[in-house]
């Protein structure tokens, strides 16, 4: 059985604070861990809190710099 990873895109960053979007129905839980991958590293978030059916706002657990709008984000 193979497992399939959801992932979003990144909607907007404000210092350690991201919003991402999913599509609808596969929104992330609180608490759980995304990662964001970038080059030879990950930029590890939590998610928050629910904004909307579709959008998660996450507090980034590394620096944020280099991220920028429209990069996949997958959900562990």
């Amino acid at each position: 059985m193979t497992m399939v990873q959801q992932t979003g895109k990144i909607a907007q960053i404000i210092g350690p604070v991201i919003d991402v979007d999913f599509a609808e129905g596969n929104l992330p839980k609180i608490y759980d861990a995304l990662y964001i991958p970038l080059g030879e590293r990950q930029v590890w978030v939590e998610v928050a809190k629910h904004l909307n059916k579709t959008t998660v706002r996450c507090i980034a657990l590394q620096a944020t710099e280099g991220l920028s709008r429209g990069l996949t984000v997958i959900n562990t």
